[in-house]
């Protein structure tokens, strides 16, 4: 699933799947405590539907490139 907001500004968010949040702890050899926290409540993670423990992927434009960034859910 993938949210857009409705602002220009705000970078596209998408939920990971178990499968893909396993290889990427793995390649990053990380647990979900390792990485940054986004709220329950944030409103790209309600958008989203997103529960605690799954992992929002963030895709962040630097100049022509598009970087991903990751956030595990937490409640809040």
């Amino acid at each position: 699933m993938t949210s857009k907001s409705d602002h220009e500004l705000v970078p596209v968010h998408e939920l990971m799947s178990d499968k893909e949040v396993k290889e990427l702890l793995q390649t990053l050899n990380l647990t979900l405590d390792g990485l940054p926290k986004i709220l329950e409540s944030d409103t790209q993670a309600v958008k989203l539907g997103a529960k605690a423990g799954q992992v929002i992927k963030i895709y962040r434009r630097d100049g022509k490139r598009e970087n991903p960034y990751y956030r595990t859910v937490v409640e809040g």
